[in-house]
């Protein structure tokens, strides 16, 4: 289970009021997060999600992060800036 959803690209976090739509489609406006993205309306699943503030469109299993994969992140990002600082 993520132990967080944010926005791959700005980092916004959606709160539990917001709300997307299900367009083109069945127009149904939920928290996508509720349902990982599968409209309650017609049950079509979202492969993207698009930020409600930076208005980006991401794959929308790129929202969930966890400890775990964020403190992976960290090490690679560390490591790479060992090799442009060596190099």
């Amino acid at each position: 289970m993520p132990s967080k959803i944010y926005c791959p690209v700005c980092s916004w976090a959606p709160a539990p009021h917001d709300r997307w739509q299900c367009r083109p489609g069945c127009f149904t406006v939920w928290n996508t997060f509720d349902t990982h993205g599968c409209c309650p309306g017609c049950h079509k699943v979202w492969d993207v999600t698009q930020c409600l503030a930076c208005a980006v469109t991401s794959l929308h299993e790129e929202w969930y992060h966890d400890d775990e994969q964020e403190i992976e992140r960290a090490t690679e990002v560390a490591e790479r800036e060992e090799v442009l600082v060596g190099a």
